[in-house]
């Protein structure tokens, strides 16, 4: 099962790294083949959001068939297996969270691009005209 949240962690990387590319100052040169790379990828990358909906089904499944550990009914050992899966499973909602949120900006942050680009090559053509 870890290999699942293996693939996310590196997907929401490199969701991360494009954005951070993007965005960066004094990288014009390169904001083309960017752009032109990260919208091509967009779609292979929305295969993120089914996958994320279903490690979050597979959290909400473990924590409702988890068995409880609360008082005096498990031993020590128990316990601290009881609270580290607890905080696995928080750490992985987190993870899935991230990855949507990266994903999200990075087709937000693409598409502004893209408009700006369009929106400088109007007036470029705007000033050829006068």
């Amino acid at each position: 099962m870890a290999l699942e949240w293996v693939v996310l962690g590196y997907a929401a990387a490199a969701e991360a790294v494009m954005v951070l590319m993007l965005t960066l100052p004094g990288l014009d040169g390169l904001r083309r083949g960017l752009v032109a790379v990260t919208r091509n990828l967009l779609k292979p990358f929305l295969s993120v959001v089914p996958f994320c909906l279903f490690l979050l089904l597979d959290i909400y499944w473990k924590y409702e068939t988890r068995p409880s550990c609360e008082g005096d009914s498990c031993s020590p050992t128990e316990h601290l297996r009881h609270q580290k899966s607890i905080m696995k499973s928080q750490r992985n909602a987190l993870l899935i969270a991230s990855a949507l949120v990266f994903y999200w900006l990075l087709y937000s942050v693409t598409h502004l691009v893209v408009k700006i680009e369009q929106l400088n090559q109007r007036i470029e053509r705007l000033k050829n005209k006068e």
